[in-house]
């Protein structure tokens, strides 16, 4: 779970830093980068919650 902790942090830097790009210097490119990092992000925060509640599941039991 570290490891997809680790991927979703790096793609979320990469989302905020393209986004703020975007919004700050009218960067088309940077959009586009933010866009291309908000699909990359869905399927590994989806993973994430049900590895998470795997986890919770397994403790509780």
């Amino acid at each position: 779970m570290k490891e997809l902790l680790d991927q979703i942090e790096k793609l979320t830097t990469t989302f905020q830093k393209d986004a703020v790009s975007q919004l700050d210097k009218g960067n088309k490119a940077a959009g586009l980068r933010a866009r291309r990092a908000s699909l990359e992000l869905e399927p590994l925060l989806k993973r994430f919650r049900k590895l998470s509640l795997e986890a919770a599941n397994n403790k509780a039991e």
